[in-house]
């Protein structure tokens, strides 16, 4: 944390101008966080500290008819725990458990890779058409940035990276390895992405690729104007995994050690928002949904994602600018193990933390019944506190965690069996986000996650945990 502190002063001198050699730009970021972690009390360390740490350090160029940018990335993480791994279904007690292990027992990690290397050509055929080929970030959902800042707001916290993300939370965050071809009209995206994903998320060495790939097709309208506002986005995702590597899921061991077969997935749905000024205030609504089906190795998968939620920004909210919303989100779960049905939807590549603040769940096999406060004191200042009430979809399925493949030889989620419980936990949590600087910006986080009876099937000694952090983002 000391550079991060120099970094904060130092600051106070530098320049939100981007750097310029002739015609390419210079540019990058350094994020320091400290997180605490108070994992469920069980048989190994839970509590303890670690300090996560990126710098990113960016070349770029622009021209009429080709974009290129290369970036280096060098993560560091300094004190990771060493006795927090569990024997059993206890398992890694949080994520200082999960770095530890993904960089083979070591304390202290760290690497310089290549996070983005890729060529953009324009124009092609029309102003609207572009291609992008290399490797890059990619987030489904922002294809598309609303003019609505109601709907941008939405887009980016509630609908992006559900399925594809670069997991820029973690400590190292993914890329993918492949092209992008965008048509962009007015009022209107197509999107086609077909990649392989890199390593990383909690790998610190992210420069090799995987042994999965995906194929990903958007088309996003906007809609409205004036005093309403909607966006509606239609996705076709196919995703394959071809490494022989145990699956995670609710069969037998036995069974699982006998299934090395692809898992071959085609995620189809999409999302729809519209936000409108009434007398009351801004009024939100948002639908996203999607299902599943293909091969999850011998069997058949059949699964299925759907969250409905709503807000509203009182018109005479005063200075806090509050904005109040709640929520229904329903990931299914694989009912009976023992048939030739996967049915538990799975999240195949995403960035998890937006959706799961304290990240001790993912989407799936879970019911969340969710409610939010936004408070926008100034303009500089954003404050959010959630409260989620969680139920595993079905009680003969897993307690999942994780967000997708990293390594070759870790499938990228953990299941774990509670013991025929469906009650999780409720989360109650508050955050704060404070922009010091044009390019400084400071955040604080709380949770304190309240285990219920499939918790506490797991780690009967203590049921409750707490996770908080820390963090500076620096940029220049």
């Amino acid at each position: 944390m000391r550079i991060a502190l120099l970094l904060v002063l130092s600051a106070a001198g530098a320049f939100a101008e981007p750097l310029k050699i002739g015609d390419v730009t210079v540019q990058g970021s350094f994020r320091s966080r400290l997180e605490g972690w108070d994992w469920f009390e069980g048989q190994a360390d839970n509590s303890y500290a670690f300090s996560g740490n990126i710098l990113r350090l960016s070349f770029s160029q622009s021209r009429s008819s080709l974009d290129w940018q290369f970036e280096l990335a060098a993560p560091f993480l300094l004190g990771l725990p060493s006795t927090a791994i569990a024997a059993g279904a206890q398992g890694q007690m949080g994520l200082g458990a999960s770095y530890y292990a993904a960089n083979g027992g070591s304390r202290n990690s760290g690497m310089v890779f290549a996070k983005q290397a890729f060529l953009r050509f324009k124009n092609l055929g029309g102003k609207a058409n572009a291609l992008r080929v290399g490797r890059f970030e990619f987030a489904d959902g922002s294809e598309m940035t609303p003019k609505s800042a109601t709907l941008a707001a939405i887009k980016q916290t509630r609908i992006n990276m559900r399925l594809l993300g670069h997991f820029g939370w973690s400590g190292v965050g993914r890329s993918f390895d492949g092209i992008e071809y965008t048509c962009n009209q007015p009022k209107a995206n197509f999107t086609f992405v077909g990649a392989v994903p890199t390593r990383g998320a909690f790998q610190t060495d992210g420069w090799g690729e995987l042994n999965t790939a995906f194929g990903y097709a958007a088309y996003t309208r906007a809609w409205g104007g004036g005093r309403h506002a909607a966006e509606t986005r239609g996705l076709a995702l196919y995703y394959d995994d071809w490494r022989r590597i145990l699956k995670t899921d609710s069969r037998a061991l036995d069974a699982r050690r006998g299934d090395l077969a692809n898992i071959r997935i085609l995620t189809f749905g999409g999302h729809h928002i519209s936000a409108v000024e009434t007398a009351a205030g801004t009024v939100d609504l948002m639908v996203w949904g999607v299902g599943q089906t293909g091969r999850w190795g011998v069997l058949d998968q059949r699964a299925h994602a759907i969250s409905v939620e709503g807000g509203i920004q009182p018109k005479h909210g005063g200075r806090l600018k509050p904005w109040f919303r709640g929520g229904y989100f329903d990931g299914s779960g694989d009912g009976n193990p023992n048939d030739n049905t996967h049915g538990t939807f799975f999240q195949v590549l995403p960035t998890p933390r937006p959706f799961a603040r304290f990240p001790f769940f993912n989407l799936m096999n879970n019911r969340d019944v969710m409610g939010s406060l936004t408070l926008r004191p100034r303009k500089d200042v954003t404050v959010s506190s959630e409260f989620h009430s969680m139920r595993l979809s079905a009680a003969r399925d897993l307690w999942y965690l994780g967000g997708g493949a990293f390594q070759p030889w870790t499938f990228g989620y953990v299941g774990r069996a509670a013991s025929g419980a469906r009650s999780l936990a409720n989360l109650y949590d508050a955050g704060v986000d404070w922009r010091a600087r044009e390019n400084v910006t400071l955040s604080a986080y709380f949770g304190h996650a309240s285990g219920r009876a499939a918790i506490s099937a797991i780690y009967p000694r203590g049921s409750n945990g707490n996770f908080g952090y820390i963090e500076m983002l620096y940029r220049f």
